[in-house]
C-alpha cells in the first residue's frame, strides 16, 4: 500500500506538472499580448514595455515558466525593477484587474465552491445510488419505471433551465428560500441554517443533474451483478436478502460508481461555472469566467491549476478505495 501511494503521489506531481507546462504555454506564449492584456486600454507603447518588464515577459520563455513554478512552492521577487517585492508560497502572480495576489482571490472564493460541490455530491451520490439499487431490485415494476423516466428527464435538462426554474417558482413565486447572492454566508458562518437554505437550491439543481447518471449506473450494475453465481450461492445458503444485496451485491456494483464520483466532485471542487453563475455565488467557477472575460491570465490559470489538483487528487482517492471496497481488487 505505501509503494502504492508513493507511485501515486508521484505520478500526481508529474501530471500536475504536465498541466502545468501545457497551460502556460496556451496562455503566456500565444498569440496575445499579456503585457497589453495586463495594461489595459489605451495604454501606450512604453507603458506596454513597462508592464512586459514587471511581469518578467522580456525574459525567456523557459525562464518564466521555472519562476512561476518556483513561486509556488517557495515564493518568487515580483514587479517592476524600482519597486520588487516578495510574493510568499503559493505564489500565482498577481490579478491584471484589481492588483491583489491570485492568491488571496483563491481562498476567497474556494470556501464558496466547497459548500456547492460537497453538499451537492452528498445529495446526488446518497439519493443516486439509493434511487439506482431500488430500481433494479424493482425490475420492469413501476418502482423501476418511475426511477428511469426522472434520471432521463435530468440527462435531458441543462443547468440553466433546472438552476432558472427553481429561482422562479422557489424563490419569485412561492418565496420559501433566499437567493442567493454574493452576500451568502461562508461555511464557517455561526449560523449553519442560514448557509443550508442559502445553497439548498444549487445543490439540488446540480443533484438532479449528476444524480440522474448514478440513476442509471448504479441500476445497470446491480441488475448485471444480481443474476451472478455468487449471488445465488449466497441466496441458496439462506442469508437473509438485506445482506445479499448490500454486502455481496451493492458492494460489488458500485466500483464503477465510485469511479464516476471521483471525476465528478473533483470537477466540481474545481468549480460549477454554470450553477455558481445563475446563482451568484463567486466560488471558483464564476471566478474564472470573469476572469477569462477580463483576459485576466493569472487567475484563470490558478484556477485551471486547481481543478486539475482536485481531480487528480480525487483519482488517488478512488484507488485506494478501490481495495477497501472489492476484496477482489489489491494494491501493490
Amino acid at each position: 500500500m505505501l509503494r502504492f501511494l508513493i507511485r501515486r503521489f508521484l505520478a500526481l506531481i508529474a501530471l500536475l506538472i504536465a498541466t502545468s507546462i501545457v497551460t502556460f504555454l496556451l496562455f503566456f506564449a500565444g498569440p496575445s499580448d499579456v503585457a497589453a492584456n495586463s495594461c489595459g486600454k489605451g495604454c501606450t507603447p512604453e507603458r506596454i514595455q513597462q508592464a512586459r518588464v514587471a511581469l518578467g515577459l522580456d525574459k525567456p520563455l523557459v525562464v518564466q515558466y521555472l519562476e512561476y513554478m518556483k513561486g509556488l512552492v517557495a515564493g518568487r521577487e515580483m514587479g517592476p525593477p524600482n519597486g520588487r517585492y516578495w510574493c510568499s508560497w503559493p505564489c500565482f502572480g498577481t490579478s491584471f484587474q484589481n492588483n491583489r495576489p491570485v492568491w488571496d482571490i483563491i481562498k476567497t472564493a474556494l470556501p464558496f465552491t466547497l459548500s456547492i460541490a460537497i453538499g451537492a455530491a452528498a445529495i446526488f451520490l446518497i439519493f443516486g445510488v439509493g434511487i439506482g439499487v431500488t430500481a433494479a431490485l424493482h425490475r420492469g415494476k413501476w418502482p423501476d419505471k418511475v426511477a428511469v423516466a426522472i434520471s432521463s428527464l435530468g440527462v435531458s435538462l441543462p443547468a440553466p433551465f433546472i438552476g432558472l426554474l427553481f429561482l422562479w417558482i422557489v424563490v419569485s413565486k412561492w418565496q420559501l428560500l433566499p437567493y442567493t447572492s454574493n452576500t451568502v454566508t461562508s461555511p464557517w458562518n455561526p449560523d449553519p441554517w442560514t448557509w443550508f437554505k442559502n445553497y439548498l437550491l444549487a445543490w439540488l439543481t446540480l443533484a438532479l443533474i449528476f444524480g440522474a447518471n448514478y440513476v442509471r449506473l448504479t441500476r445497470a450494475n446491480m441488475i448485471e451483478t444480481m443474476g451472478e453465481d455468487y449471488i445465488r450461492t449466497a441466496r441458496a445458503k439462506g442469508l437473509p436478502s438485506r445482506t445479499v444485496t448490500l454486502k455481496h451485491g451493492l458492494r460489488a456494483a458500485i466500483t464503477p460508481v465510485v469511479t464516476v464520483f471521483g471525476l465528478d466532485l473533483g470537477a466540481l471542487l474545481g468549480g460549477a461555472v454554470l450553477t455558481e453563475t445563475i446563482f451568484s455565488v463567486p466560488g471558483l467557477g464564476r471566478t474564472a469566467v470573469n476572469a477569462t472575460f477580463n483576459q485576466d491570465l493569472p487567475i484563470v490559470m490558478a484556477v485551471v491549476l486547481f481543478s486539475a489538483f482536485f481531480i487528480i487528487f480525487a483519482n488517488i482517492i478512488v484507488d485506494i478505495l478501490y481495495a477497501v471496497i472489492d476484496p477482489r481488487v489489491r494494491l501493490n
